[in-house]
């Protein structure tokens, strides 16, 4: 009977022994699945955000104390490019993955004539490959905030942000027809829609107005720099208005307790704005407030501002945190970028498919973004018709390659090529000691415009266009 009951204790002992062991099994198996869950994905698109508009990349006047906390949090990438110098293509870049020019997108939206005039849509296409859509079919809850930018504003036909993949949306710069916001609350709208999705995976292109004109300072921030000249005390203030309102994005993830599953992404659609006379301060504003006297944002030591294919116009701030994932504090001067790139690293975080039939311009940089090497293979290329004669503004086309870049005017019979590796502001033409990678280049180029379409889809015409 002792040999039974003792037999009986080892066997209750042994089963209290596995049943343990299966729970913490289980415990480990759930803090895996938690651990591997789809991350929230917040990008925050600044308009006209200067690459040396950052404390941390050399401003001389502007305070940004949020967005260099979130670059020590996470990495600082230098090298980092937009494919078109003005905002509603290298918005389109972003949306689809692809140039913009595939879409016929060449320049901003205006008016329907001008529109006629430059051979584009009067809207994005809506059936095209588009970021939200793809998220949103993984499971995401999706929605734009801000500028949007990829209609024709003057227009009563556009489709709205939704019948792009959005679940929400509040947006200025947009058809007439749709609901307007202002635009210094998309920071605010961002932070109500994460505390009411918290629990679920989200999307949230958060596009702020800042710093495209017209700016509207407030009091409380114009007396932080009175001590500095009018243009730049205005600039200062409403850079350190935008910054504040990161850092309360920040502060709300905290407090949510989602901040370690959501990555957030800073930068900007192209580099700062020309600076304009004070008599044009209302002739060139696209509102009431301050006009372009006040566009005094820095490239940096990059050439070329907005409108422009050197580096100044079109490498840009592009901060990424994402706290146990991204690694702490790295700054990446080197490894090559690009706004199309954004899509498919999005969706392989999200573990999404791309849509059948469907080809990126982009890669994944998800390596990149976890401090790991990453060797771009795909080249950027830039479509840009709406050059001039001015220093630095004469490039109408683009492509970079292993951190070769070049750039050319046909029409000018002009072409210039730098090495990014050795010359990363761009100073140096090295195309007379290059020829062979001048020509290699050249055709690559050649090949991909002729590839771009020749006319927009029929179903991006407003009916208004009828009459030009």
């Amino acid at each position: 009977m002792k040999i039974i009951k003792l037999i009986t204790i080892c066997l209750i002992v042994m089963a209290s022994f596995q049943s343990c062991k299966n729970e913490s099994k289980i415990a480990k198996e759930s803090t895996n699945t938690v651990s591997k869950k789809q991350p929230n994905i917040i990008f925050i698109f600044a308009d006209d955000w200067g690459y040396g508009d950052l404390g941390i990349h050399g401003s001389t006047f502007c305070k940004t104390p949020n967005l260099d906390t979130m670059a020590a949090e996470g990495i600082d990438f230098q090298n980092f490019s937009v494919v078109n110098p003005v905002c509603s293509p290298s918005r389109v870049g972003v949306e689809t993955g692809q140039f913009p020019a595939r879409q016929s997108v060449h320049g901003h939206f205006a008016s329907v004539e001008s529109h006629s005039k430059r051979n584009m849509p009067d809207w994005l296409d809506p059936k095209a490959p588009m970021l939200p859509r793809m998220l949103k079919n993984a499971g995401y809850a999706t929605a734009h905030f801000g500028k949007w930018h990829l209609t024709n504003t003057h227009v009563e036909d556009a489709p709205s942000p939704l019948e792009y993949g959005y679940d929400e949306y509040g947006a200025f710069n947009i058809a007439g027809r749709l609901h307007q916001m202002q635009a210094d609350s998309t920071l605010y709208k961002t932070i109500d829609f994460v505390k009411r999705h918290k629990d679920k995976p989200f999307f949230i292109n958060a596009w702020i107005h800042a710093t495209h004109t017209p700016f509207y300072p407030k009091d409380e921030y114009m007396k932080k720099y009175d001590h500095l000249d009018e243009q730049q005390q205005v600039y200062a203030a409403v850079v350190d208005e935008y910054d504040a309102r990161i850092g309360e994005l920040f502060a709300t993830l905290k407090e949510l307790g989602i901040d370690d599953n959501t990555l957030v992404v800073f930068s900007s659609d192209n580099g700062p704005e020309i600076t304009g006379n004070k008599k044009e301060i209302d002739d060139n504003s696209t509102g009431p407030g301050l006009g372009e006297y006040y566009s005094v944002g820095e490239a940096s030591v990059l050439n070329g501002r907005k409108r422009s294919l050197f580096a100044g116009g079109v490498r840009i701030p592009f901060i990424v945190r994402w706290p146990g994932n991204v690694p702490k504090g790295l700054v990446d001067k080197t490894t090559e970028m690009a706004a199309v790139d954004l899509l498919p690293t999005f969706l392989e975080l999200a573990g999404a498919t791309y849509p059948e039939g469907y080809e990126s311009d982009g890669e994944s940089i998800v390596a990149a973004l976890k401090g790991k090497a990453y060797k771009r293979e795909k080249p950027i290329y830039w479509d840009w018709r709406f050059s001039s004669d001015r220093p630095y503004f004469w490039p109408s086309a683009g492509i970079q390659e292993n951190n070769w870049k070049l750039l050319t005017n046909k029409k000018m019979n002009r072409t210039e090529l730098y090495d990014i590796s050795t010359d990363w502001a761009e100073q140096k033409d090295v195309s007379s000691e290059n020829p062979e990678k001048v020509k290699a280049l050249m055709e690559k180029l050649e090949v991909f415009q002729k590839s771009l379409p020749e006319a927009p889809p029929a179903n991006t015409f407003s009916k208004e266009r009828e009459t030009f």
